[in-house]
């Protein structure tokens, strides 16, 4: 059996988050890449790794610089890389694919890994949503939207992106957001016992609400959502056979 076998999956790493220490929350990240680079034999990044993204033409963001460097290493060296945008990152277009050597998912998908059947989103595109948030998607999503959005001067889109993901943030805490709400209460529950009615999917595997769930929906059906690496710092394993929840604790 080759020493790379195993598949990675992480999620809402919110990299650049004006409420984060910027430089120990990716040097934090680099360290759990650098604990896999011997036996991933893929990465999966569901979503919202970065707190902002906004890609241009000519020129692209400060910062990430490790990060993206430990990613570039890691593909070069023969690691599958698959990047699904979220809510947060929504705007990489074709540069890091480019540059990284990674396959960018702009939507949820069904993939296989190793034979086994995988349903994999960030958790923003699927389940009941509220309708603002709906229509605030169809316009980070549509082409004219981003065009004019790029005229703008990048000083102040990421002086109102990351004043908003804050306010956003601080809103959630004090509603107690990020709690599970109970399987009744929770849209991406919902959602998935709905889905594996009509759908051959084994695992369903989700990012975004920021909480850690592990939940056996069937005998044969289990969904996870990842947590997040602002209070968590957890991830989920695949040998092949068997997927594994695990926390990243700095040694």
């Amino acid at each position: 059996m080759s020493l790379r076998d195993k598949t990675y999956f992480i999620s809402d790493l919110h990299l650049g988050a004006s409420y984060l220490d910027t430089q120990s929350s990716e040097q934090r990240v680099i360290e759990w890449l650098n604990t896999i680079k011997s036996d991933a034999k893929r990465l999966i990044l569901l979503g919202d790794i970065l707190d902002y993204w906004f890609e241009y033409r000519h020129v692209v963001p400060r910062g990430y610089i490790r990060f993206f460097g430990k990613l570039a290493e890691l593909s070069d060296s023969g690691v599958e890389i698959h990047w699904f945008t979220g809510n947060h990152d929504i705007w990489i277009f074709d540069y890091l694919p480019a540059e990284l050597g990674i396959t960018l998912h702009r939507t949820h998908e069904t993939i296989d890994i190793d034979g086994h059947k995988f349903f994999l989103a960030h958790g923003d595109d699927v389940g009941k949503r509220k309708w603002s948030f709906r229509f605030i998607q169809s316009v980070f999503r549509n082409k004219v939207a981003q065009w004019c959005y790029s005229w703008i001067h990048p000083d102040l889109t990421m002086l109102l992106a990351h004043k908003w993901s804050s306010s956003s943030r601080k809103k959630n805490d004090k509603k107690g957001e990020e709690h599970f709400r109970g399987e009744k209460h929770e849209p991406l529950v919902q959602f998935a016992k709905e889905y594996i009615k009509e759908h051959d999917v084994e695992y369903l595997i989700f990012g975004h609400r920021h909480i850690l769930l592990d939940l056996m929906l069937t005998h044969n059906n289990r969904m996870v959502i990842l947590g997040d690496w602002i209070k968590h710092f957890s991830y989920a394993t695949f040998d092949g056979n068997n997927l594994f929840i695990d926390l990243f604790v700095d040694e």
